[in-house]
């Protein structure tokens, strides 16, 4: 199984940036998946989780507004749009799979199985 991670970069407060998550080696359209940041010396923190089929997703406090997560099966990508960045936003961000749920979503990073190599993301001015 991989996961690999895109579209981060350095952005300016108030932007946009989407993240791309491709995965291979499983069955992906029929597992939930996980979008999870890090920032410098802070634990990995829960961002936003979508069922296999799209119809259930969560998102922690923080970016509920403003983030949007989304799939594309038939492409076995998963999507994070962030709009209306703020500095701190800034962090490493991951998509994991959880290969033990489909229609609901897990919050804790310990129930995901699988884990991208992460991608900067940067909010500055």
């Amino acid at each position: 199984v991989q996961l690999v991670e895109s579209g981060g970069g350095l952005v300016q407060p108030g932007g946009s940036l989407r993240l791309s998550c491709a995965v291979s080696g499983t069955i992906f359209s029929s597992k939930s998946m996980g979008w999870f940041r890090q920032a410098p010396g802070k634990e990995r923190e829960f961002v936003a989780a979508i069922s296999w089929s799209g119809g259930s997703t969560f998102y922690t406090a923080a970016v509920k507004g403003r983030f949007t997560i989304s799939r594309v099966n038939v492409k076995n990508t998963v999507y994070l749009q962030m709009d209306s960045l703020k500095a701190e936003d800034t962090a490493v961000y991951y998509c994991a799979a959880d290969l033990n749920r489909s229609s609901r979503v897990s919050l804790l990073a310990s129930e995901y199985n699988y884990w991208g190599q992460g991608t900067q993301v940067t909010v500055s001015s």
